[in-house]
């Protein structure tokens, strides 16, 4: 999820494009933009960049290892057909 930094530049940018009289509210709008952002961001599915960066290497993974399945069932497909040749 999005660390604390983050959540206070987003609060920044939300409070900067509000009115001026919005923003005058102070630390409640402060506190109201930030529990809102954090409620919200929590509903999300999100992961952390670990967590993705580990999903990716195990889709690779995965990947590679259904590529080789993929040769070794061709070369299987392959032998009963040289085999049968064989016998004709």
């Amino acid at each position: 999820m999005l660390d604390a930094k983050k959540i206070e530049q987003v609060v920044r940018q939300i409070k900067d494009t509000l009115p001026q009289g919005i923003r005058d509210l102070g630390e409640d709008l402060d506190k109201k933009l930030r529990a809102t952002l954090q409620s919200q961001l929590g509903k999300l599915d999100l992961v952390s960049r670990e967590e993705f960066d580990i999903q990716t290497q195990v889709l690779l993974r995965t990947r590679e290892k259904m590529i080789e399945m993929e040769k070794r069932i061709e070369q299987l497909e392959k032998k009963p057909l040289a085999n049968e040749n064989k016998n004709e």
